[in-house]
């Protein structure tokens, strides 16, 4: 219920937004008509919605919607039904009934108080409903009765008739005897009658009638028993009466009725009335309690119906009857005493209760019904005069009775008094003065009840206080006489002397109770009248008293008395005030004056509490109280005097302490000086009293200790001899412990705070001993002349500044000065420990800091040494003070936090403006104390006010001053621009973001940057300051602004427009004004639109297209009407603009969901608008509209995460920054903001956390071929951005880290909380190689959360941070649980940003071993003693899981962890430097077998794959892969679906001994298809487990997939004794028509093939060949028919084209092409689905027959021709040409297997983003010595151009695309560089030769393709001369391109090498793949393996056995060895002369 009350709530401060929800809980209600079947049971579901929607009535009844109010209205019409249970939920009880009710009808009434239309449609039908309820007889249930109480407290209207009929049946529940005439009902009742005798009735408390007045008040208080017997007169007359009684059964009908209203006994008892006693008690007894709570019930339903409805005069005065009745019988019945019930404890207790609450409610309705008589007349007077008396009956018996404690009789004495007040002041106040005169007894009698002395005299004394109140201001306008009358006559009687009989044998009271609480009463009344006039009648009095009068000595009364005038005076009337203030100080010396006398001896105890509580108290009091400026200076005057002469005076008495006597009055002094401003000018006549004071509170050691070690505060001294020598003394004060009252001290620290410096003369303060004397009394042996007082002195002001002067050096200063100077020590040092240093004052916090106070005293010129040495030593003990307050305050929250902040950034502010003094020494302590301050409390660097006092206070103080001294001002300026300099540099090393948007909200103060020579100083200070990219030498220190992630967030913040990929430099100065102007231009544009706005009276929607029209505003404007500006227009303004932009951002956030392309430049307009409007309304004390601003502040944090892109994130840290830094007060919302959408984009998985495979980068680009897994789609969305976005983000959090870390636990907590969620899960992180430097960045974070343990605001956060870190261990060991990858962006400042991350993070962690290590012993014995994880041994971590020692494991996991990152911090510096050759790598320890087993270890305990990646990281450490088998081994059931840990059990060595391991193989998870292509390998020997595993791994792919490795499959038929390969092979061609046909064509390819070798090698190929045309027709023969005719027709058109070839041998040579032209007419393409067999995803629509080209070749003739084909997946109205080369009698199997590890490559490179340009073109054997070869696009050889172009290549690259230089020419260069290193890198590992200029081609935009790869591997031409000696072709023409320079110092060049080296490293991870897939292919009978050692070559030219930087500069080695290799250019030489090959 409670959500659905907040949103009803929320739904009514809008309802037109929230209409959707409105209408969803009304449909929640029950349905229409069902209420008035009958049978309906509701739900609570359907009560919850009907509350919600009467709520919602209640807020908003005028709402236009009538759904709502039609649903309450039908279920309130039906609410007659559910008086039976049935309608109710079941287990709905009765108490959740009478709830519902009551919150309904609350509802409906307040509704119908604010809707007339509502009240009316209400009033139709309520009354009906309340008077069936009243008729119901049987309620067994109840729910009747708990419907009419909750009607009784919120009574619905109804019509006038139904209240008449409501009211005759309420009225027939009582006896009533209804009057046949008005004229009989006005008669009185015998009682009456009898009550006219006295104006106020029968008085049963006086014995007789001739009671004189002056002893009512003896009489009221006298025993009970008077009273008691009064009551049987009354019983007899009112029996005589013979009231009228009905004797009904009704159970509403109450036994007063029939008891005749009174009963009791005469004053002598006797039996007779004693039975009567006894049978009226029981009759009262009959009654039920729930016939008393109808009663209630009844009473309260007439008081509602009297109030709302006009009655006729007879029922009105029927109800007048029945409550008067019930009050007249209260009397009795309150009286009866509780022995004389026979009912005892709760039951009658709670009848007790429940009667009284009756007679309330008839109290309340028989005052109601007095207030509609007629006011004229003498029988209304009558009748108010006979209820006055009445109710003063009742009152008089409710303090009387035995029942006046119960709070039930406590209100009924308030509404009976409340009644009495209303019907006094009726008709004008006619009654007052009667009713004063029964006033008077009840006040007395009051009095005499009430508590002497307690805090609180109970309710009734503060009922009839408040009463008195009441009437006394409502007389005092009309007729004050009767007041000043009455309280003379309470007044008075304090004076009577009255004798009281002893009690109890108790001795006679001193002072009667009843004049202490009169004395209190008047005192009261004083205070809350306030007026002058009254105090002035009676303080006289009282002064009287005092000091002439019974009070005049010692005792209570003189005490109350005291109490009672000054609280009179506090009320500041200056008569009063003055009278009051001298006697009070003349009491306190008098006191004073006695000590020591004969007098003092026998002193009262009076006298005593009168001295230390009574006196001070009302000085206190007085203090409190005045506001006047005029008294309140007047008496801080009078107070400092009398501090003064106490102080003289108590330092003359011998022996004793002035402290007991100064001490009280220091509280009075506090608060007097509470709101003194210290800091203005002072009159030297108070300064001298305050400094008088404080001479003497260091004298008598009041000051609270200064030290801070301190020993227990002892108790109370109230003895005036309980102090020891002076050197004890003035040392305890010093050091403690404190020996006075603690509030006490806690007044010297308030006074602190209002004293001002202690400087009386500014020329000789300190040297005019002679007003120092005078402070002591010429009889004190604490004067001038006592040395031994002096040394004292002395010794505690050493003490007092903390060693920093020996007493040695002050011999020069005497005992006062010593003394002066302990007191200025005492003064400023407490004035920091109280509040840290602020003084009182209405300024602004900064210029109220102290420290104003402590220069004060060394600007005194021609001081002594020692005293200087001493008031500096007190500078800096106040400075240490001030610092150790703002320390004890780290851990603060909310207002205390901010208090702390703004203290110290008041005294950073002072100290900055002070170092513009003249006196050098000042100016160096300000310097070094501000440098102190800086380096506790870094969060100052980001102090607003300090930036402003920076850059523009002391300018100012250097032109305001007077003295015209151009050296000193160059000096102060110099040593300025110095400070400034430092401290914005060292703010922008640590938090570049919010140092730059304070910078620029500085920059945004146009008027402060107005002024010439303080902007001329800014100017040049910001103008040489700049942040960057780029490596910095500091690295070590690991400075904020080091990492890469921060800095890229400065730049965003900065406002610039930069790419944050790419290295940059920017002057702080120049973006931020750009910025500042932006920014100000954004918050003109808000503050115009609000201006223009409310001048035209605000728009109307639907004018124009942007929803904004001219409204009234202007037609008034035009008509001359003339407007005014209210608060709602600029409100309405401001809720037009927040709808506005809210809905702008959604629509950003709408965009971006669906994929669409969002504008930076309109986002960062939009969010900068709206962030002006935010910070625009800050300052408005408007609470509307906080919903919306909630949702745009909400808006603006989320829009980027929402996004996520780098654009969107620039734009978010601009705007966070901007917020933060302006308004500084929304820094806890706005991270509270980003913390939530953080942990959100871990929760869907976006950027940094994509963690699906998808978006893993290369691991997800390579699947199946070369890593493990299903291949997935990759995502539409580049995963790089997201963490980029991150990237930028995470740098935002750390700048605010640095800033809030040592002071908002709030936000610190904040950060916790995201680190938590972002390190709860380990896999929760993207394995994107792109995102290791935000991820380690990430890390670090967290890290440097972590180390906060140590700062006091997190120390009790200890045990959650060293779990926080173990899992930032985890996280970060994670990280290398995959295999180790590179992403290149083709940006340099990527990469190196990437390498600084990580090696920032290494560094971090060396420093911290390096900490730890120097301080092991402190941080073993914490573990010892506090630690409760480092104490973890043989116990379960929630982390580690099972630990045998916690330390031991987090040192090996931290070196473990320290290893694998320098490895990936050197991996990455190779990335981002490849060309550095330097190896950091050396200079490390070589890691010993020993060591590598414990990584190992540690690896596989945190995770298995983490080892397994070790291996893959360190492959040729033997000692490592034995080990990480053996725990694989040891593990096996654990790796199951880690595919990555097979060739660790499946071996050779384990087929052949057909290990147990073998057994998981079928439930292993599906490793890549190389991997499979291994165990295929004759090593394995087609082990039938290894073998089912690998088909398994084969058929979880797609045919397709698998399709690039046919060859390898055909190969493996070879060994395929158990035919599952063949078994596979048939299974997939029939899941794909594709891999059916490609497979044909390499089977047919195969055949026949001769094979040289072995003759067991040949016999296997002669059972191979057998196999392969029987393969081949089985899969034919498992064609489905439809299968059979694609296959069909593909076969047979390209068997037709490939037969040309054969066709044309004969044909001369001239005539082949025309032969060509004729074959092809003959073909004819069947069908639209025939495809090209080297790229099946190319259809073929026809055949160019003009195309065909035979080319040259020595016996054969292949021919070129060109088909039209269309994409298979794309629109097949775009025809493209594909040129083929049929080849007949050529075997292509040799190509193909080159080109597909050129392809390999190329997948490799494209995986990585390495921009390398492979040509992997399509090759298929179709046949024996048959194939088809696609011809590469626009492209012609090298040997083509030279023959129509002469020159070398750079010759015709200008030919071909223009100049070197322009655009197109650097173009084709960069092509030909990306396409020439990727053939390098392919060309190292192929090693194909023949690299003549007829096998190199150049396509249209220059780059570089090889062809024809005849000879690869270990063959060469020429008989395998191998006379091309260099890894790659690298001619002297190619080098003319890539280096232009000619020595290999080009850009050009160094970015060839540099891809060189970069290509070669990533094909380098993937060396298994590709041996793999060039090891199946060995007994294929290829001339690349017919020599040689060609796999174990490939595999050393890989070099798997050098690191990263070894291998990197193997390839530089490798690219300058082929550089212009003269082998090269003659082998092109040797082909131009043979085979006429242009070179």
């Amino acid at each position: 219920m409670e959500a659905l009350t907040e949103l009803c709530d929320l739904i009514s401060q809008s309802p037109s937004q929230f209409a959707e929800k409105l209408q969803w809980i009304c449909c929640r209600c029950p349905p229409a008509g069902s209420l008035s079947v009958g049978s309906h049971r509701l739900t609570r579901l359907h009560l919850n919605a009907v509350l919600a929607v009467a709520r919602f009535i209640s807020k908003c009844p005028n709402h236009h919607e009538n759904n709502p109010r039609l649903h309450v209205l039908e279920f309130l019409q039906s609410i007659q039904g559910s008086f039976r249970q049935s309608f109710w939920p079941q287990s709905f009880g009765i108490d959740s009934i009478s709830a519902f009710y009551s919150d309904f009808l609350g509802y409906v009434s307040k509704a119908a108080e604010l809707s007339p239309d509502l009240a009316q449609d209400v009033a139709e039908f309520m009354g009906g409903i309340v008077i069936s309820a009243v008729a119901i007889a049987n309620d067994e249930a109840g729910i009747s009765r708990v419907f009419l109480s909750a009607v009784s407290h919120n009574c619905p209207p109804m019509l006038p008739a139904d209240a008449e009929k409501l009211v005759s049946c309420l009225l027939e529940q009582f006896s009533v005897v209804v009057p046949t005439t008005p004229r009989e009902a006005a008669l009185p009742t015998s009682e009456t009658s009898s009550s006219q005798s006295s104006p106020l009735g029968s008085h049963y408390l006086q014995p007789n009638e001739g009671t004189s007045p002056g002893n009512e008040a003896s009489n009221t208080s006298g025993s009970p028993s008077s009273s008691v017997s009064r009551v049987g007169d009354d019983v007899t007359s009112a029996s005589s009466r013979g009231t009228a009684v009905n004797g009904g059964t009704f159970a509403w009908r109450n036994s007063v009725d029939q008891l005749g209203l009174n009963f009791g006994s005469n004053d002598g008892g006797g039996a007779g009335g004693a039975a009567m006693l006894r049978q009226q008690i029981a009759l009262f007894e009959g009654e039920s309690v729930e016939s008393l709570e109808k009663q209630e019930t009844a009473f309260r339903l007439l008081w509602h119906i009297v109030d709302k409805v006009h009655l006729n005069a007879v029922q009105l005065d029927q109800i007048k009857m029945v409550s008067k009745k019930q009050l007249q019988s209260s009397v009795a019945f309150i009286k009866i005493r509780k022995r004389d019930w026979t009912e005892q404890g709760a039951q009658l207790k709670a009848r007790i209760n429940k009667k009284l609450s009756v007679f309330r409610a008839a109290a309340h309705l028989h005052v109601k019904t007095l207030a509609s008589i007629d006011s004229d007349g003498k029988s209304s007077k009558r009748l108010l005069l006979e209820a006055l008396a009445l109710l003063t009956d009742v009152v008089e018996a409710c303090l009387l009775s035995v029942w006046r404690k119960l709070r039930i009789c406590e209100e009924l004495f308030s509404s009976l008094l409340n009644g009495v007040a209303q019907i006094a002041v009726s008709r004008g106040g006619q009654l007052l003065r009667v009713l004063f005169i029964r006033l008077k007894p009840l006040v007395l009698t009051t009095c005499a009840q009430a508590d002497a002395w307690g805090n609180s005299q109970g309710a009734m004394f503060e009922s009839i206080t408040k009463t008195i109140c009441e009437i006394i201001e409502f007389c005092w306008s009309k007729d004050r006489s009767p007041v000043d009358t009455f309280l003379m006559g309470l007044a008075t009687s304090i004076r009577d002397r009255n004798d009281y009989d002893e009690q109890d044998g108790k001795e006679m009271q001193t002072v009667p109770v009843v004049q202490l609480n009169v004395i209190r009463l008047l005192a009261d009344l004083n205070v809350s009248v306030n007026k002058s006039e009254m105090v002035d009648v009676i303080l006289p009095l009282f002064i009287e008293s005092l000091e002439e009068g019974d009070a005049s000595t010692p005792g209570l009364l003189r005490l109350r008395l005291l109490d009672a005038v000054s609280r009179m005076a506090s009320l500041g009337f200056e008569k009063s005030y003055r009278e009051t203030v001298v006697l009070m100080t003349r009491s306190y010396l008098n006191k004073l004056s006695i000590l020591g006398s004969a007098e003092s001896k026998t002193m009262a105890p009076e006298a005593t509490t009168e001295r230390l509580e009574t006196l001070p108290t009302g000085f206190l009091l007085i203090a409190s109280g005045l506001t006047s400026p005029k008294l309140r200076s007047d008496y801080r005057h009078r107070l400092l005097s009398l501090c003064s002469d106490v102080g003289l005076a108590a330092e003359s008495k011998s022996g004793s302490s002035g402290a007991d006597f100064l001490g009280p009055l220091l509280p009075a002094v506090a608060e007097i000086c509470s709101d003194f401003d210290p800091t203005l000018d002072v009159e030297p006549s108070l300064l001298k009293l305050f400094r008088n004071l404080w001479f003497y509170v260091a004298l008598f050691g009041l000051a609270p200790p200064i030290q801070k070690s301190q020993l227990p505060t002892k108790s109370i001294s109230t003895s005036l001899n309980s102090v020891g020598s002076m050197s004890a003394l003035a040392l305890q004060a010093v050091a403690g412990p404190y020996m006075w009252n603690s509030e006490w001290s806690l007044a010297i620290q308030r006074i602190s705070q209002g004293t001002p410096p202690l400087v009386v003369s500014s020329v000789k303060w300190l040297e005019d001993e002679l007003e120092l004397n005078a402070l002591h009394n010429p009889g004190s042996r604490r004067g001038s002349g006592n040395e031994k007082a002096a040394v004292a002195q002395r010794a505690a002001l050493s003490a007092a500044l903390g060693g920093r002067v020996e007493v040695a050096a002050m011999s020069m200063i005497s005992g006062v000065k010593a003394t002066y100077l302990l007191a200025v020590a005492f003064l400023e040092i407490i004035r920091f420990s109280s509040n840290g240093g602020i003084l009182n004052g209405s300024a602004s916090l900064s210029s109220r800091s102290a420290f104003g106070c402590v220069f004060e005293y060394l600007k005194t010129p021609n001081l002594i040494p020692s005293v200087f040495q001493c008031l500096t030593a007190i500078v800096h003990r106040a400075f240490e003070t001030a610092l150790s307050w703002l320390e004890d305050r780290i851990s603060e929250t909310g207002n205390e936090a901010e208090l702390r902040e703004s203290t110290f950034s008041a005294h950073a502010c002072f100290l900055i403006k002070n170092m513009s003094q003249r006196d050098e020494h000042i100016c160096d302590i300000s310097v070094n104390l501000l440098t102190q301050l800086k380096d506790r409390f870094p969060q100052i660097l980001w102090s607003s006010s300090c930036l402003d006092s920076l850059l523009f206070s002391v300018s100012n103080e250097l032109s305001s001053t007077v003295v015209n001294d151009p050296g000193w001002v160059a000096t102060v300026r110099s040593l300025y621009q110095k400070i400034v300099r430092e401290w914005i540099t060292n703010a922008l090393s640590y938090a570049p973001c919010t140092t730059q948007g304070l910078l620029q909200e500085k920059l945004c103060k146009v008027n402060t940057w107005q002024r010439t020579q303080p902007t001329t100083d800014v100017v040049s200070l910001l103008s040489e300051i700049r942040i960057g990219t780029g490596k910095n030498d500091c690295w070590t220190s690991i400075c904020t602004a080091n990492i890469p992630a921060v800095m890229a967030a400065a730049a965003a913040a900065s406002g610039a427009n930069l790419k944050l990929t790419e290295a940059f430099n920017l002057e702080v100065l120049s973006t931020g004004i750009v910025s500042a102007t932006v920014k100000c231009n954004h918050a003109g544009e808000i503050a115009g639109m609000r201006r223009l706005y409310n001048s035209i009276g605000g728009f109307q929607g639907g004018a124009s297209p942007m929803g904004f029209g001219l409204g009234r505003g202007l037609q008034m404007l035009t008509s001359g009407v003339s407007l005014q500006q209210s608060q709602p227009e600029s409100e309405s303004f401001t809720e037009i603009l927040l709808t506005k932009f809210v809905r702008l951002l959604q629509q950003f956030v709408n965009l971006a969901e669906k994929g669409g392309e969002i504008d930076k430049s309109q986002f960062r307009e939009v969010s900068s608008q709206a962030t002006a409007l935010i910070l625009s309304n800050l300052s408005s004390d408007s609470k509307s509209n906080l919903e919306a601003f909630s949702q745009l502040l909400r808006l603006l944090c989320w829009c980027p995460a929402y996004i996520s892109t780098p654009d969107s994130m620039e734009v978010g840290i601009f705007v966070w920054t901007w917020l933060v830094s302006a308004a500084p007060q929304l820094g806890s919302l706005v991270l509270a903001e980003l913390v939530d959408a953080w942990l959100w984009t871990i929760d869907t998985k976006r950027g940094l956390f994509a963690s699906d495979v998808r978006y893993s980068g290369p691991a997800a680009k390579l699947r199946p071929h070369l890593t493990p897994g299903e291949p997935e789609m990759l995502p539409d969305k580049d995963p790089v951005e997201g963490i980029f976005a991150h990237r930028l983000w995470l740098g935002f959090f750390i700048d605010r880290f640095e800033v809030i870390r040592h002071d908002s636990v709030e936000q610190l907590l904040l950060l916790g909380r995201m680190l938590q969620g972002t390190m709860k899960f380990p896999w929760h992180f993207s394995c994107h190689p792109a995102a290791a430097g935000t991820f380690f960045t990430v890390m670090l974070f967290g890290l440097q959360y972590c180390s906060c343990k140590s700062q006091g605001n997190l120390q009790n956060f200890k045990t959650g941070l060293q779990l926080l870190e173990d899992r930032i261990f985890r996280a970060s060991l994670g990280w290398f649980a995959y295999e180790p990858e590179w992403y290149d962006m083709n940006n340099k400042n990527f990469a190196q940003s990437e390498a600084q991350s990580v090696s920032i993070f290494v560094n971090y962690l060396v420093n911290e071993r390096v900490d730890g290590q120097s301080d092991s012993s402190l941080k073993g014995r914490g573990r010892e003693t506090g630690s409760p994880i480092g104490d973890l041994k043989d116990q379960y971590h929630p982390i580690w899981g099972h630990m045998e020692n916690y330390a031991v494991g987090r040192e090996k996991r931290k070196q473990l962890l320290l290893m694998l990152c320098q490895l990936e911090a050197d991996r990455l510096e190779v990335w981002a430097q490849p060309l550095n050759s330097k190896d950091n790598t050396t200079s490390r320890p070589k890691i010993s077998s020993e060591k590598w087993i414990e990584y190992t270890r540690t690896a596989f305990s945190v995770d298995p794959r983490i080892a397994l990646s070790l291996a893959s990281r360190f492959p040729t450490v033997s000692s490592l892969k034995a080990e990480v088998t053996q725990l694989v081994q040891s593990n096996i059931l654990e790796m199951r679906n880690i595919p990555e840990a097979l060739p660790f059990f499946v071996t050779p060595k384990a087929v052949d001994e057909n290990s147990t391991l073998l057994q998981q193989l079928p439930h292993w998870a599906a490793c890549s298809i190389t991997q499979a292509l291994e165990f295929l390998t004759p090593a394995y020997k087609g082990h039938p487990r290894v073998m089912a595993f690998i088909l398994r791994v084969l058929e979880s792919y797609p045919p397709e997939r698998v399709t690039f490795f046919m060859p390898q499959l055909v190969q493996a038929l070879r060994y395929d004794d158990g035919r599952l390969v063949e078994g596979y092979l048939l299974r997939a061609a029939q899941r794909s028509d594709i891999f059916a046909h490609i497979l044909i064509w390499h089977l047919q390819g195969e055949t026949g093939v001769p094979e040289s070798g072995k003759e067991a090698v040949s016999a296997k190929n002669s059972s191979f060949q057998e196999l392969l045309p029987l393969v081949r027709q089985r899969i034919i023969d498992s064609f489905n028919p439809k299968a059979r005719d694609v296959f069909q027709r593909e076969f047979d058109f390209f068997d037709q084209v490939t037969s040309i070839s054969g066709k044309l041998f004969p044909v001369p040579k001239e005539e082949r092409r025309a032969g060509i032209r004729r074959e092809l007419e003959k073909i004819e393409v069947d069908g639209d689905d025939l495809y090209l067999p080297t790229a099946p995803s190319k259809l073929v629509q026809g055949i160019q027959v003009d195309s065909g080209i035979p080319l040259q070749s020595a016996a054969k003739v292949p021919i070129m021709i060109t088909f039209n084909v269309v994409d298979r997946d794309g629109d097949h109205n775009i025809l493209k040409p594909q040129a083929c080369i049929f080849k007949v009698g050529d075997d292509c199997r040799q190509d193909v297997l080159a080109l597909q590890v050129i392809s390999l490559l190329r997948d490799i490179f494209q995986a990585v983003g390495l921009n390398l340009y492979l040509f992997p073109y399509g090759v298929l054997p179709t046949g024996p010595e048959k194939g088809i070869i696609e011809v590469v696009p626009n492209t012609r050889s090298r040997s083509q151009m030279g023959e129509t172009t002469d020159g070398g290549l750079y010759e015709i690259f200008q030919q071909d695309y223009g100049p070197v230089g322009s655009a197109s020419f650097e173009t084709a260069r960069d092509n030909f560089i990306i396409s020439s290193a990727g053939y390098a890198v392919a060309s190292l590992l192929l090693q194909p030769k023949d690299r003549h200029n007829g096998n190199l081609l150049f396509d249209n935009v220059g780059r570089l393709v090889h062809i024809d790869f005849g000879f690869i591997l270990e063959t060469s031409p020429g008989n395998n001369m191998r006379f091309e000696s260099a890894h790659f072709k690298l001619s002297h023409e190619m080098t003319q391109l890539l280096d232009p320079s000619g020595v290999m110092k080009s850009e050009t060049w160094q970015h060839f090498v540099s891809l060189c080296v970069k290509g070669y490293l990533v094909a380098r991870r993937h060396m298994n793949g590709i041996l793999s897939t060039v090891l199946m292919m060995v007994d294929s009978g290829l001339p690349c393996f017919s020599r040689g050692d060609p796999i174990g070559n490939l595999r050393k030219r890989f070099h798997p056995e050098m690191s990263e930087r070894e291998a990197a500069n193997f390839m530089i080695k490798t690219c300058i060895d082929a550089y212009n290799k003269w082998t090269t250019a003659g082998y092109d030489l040797i082909q131009y002369l043979q085979q006429g090959i242009e070179k």
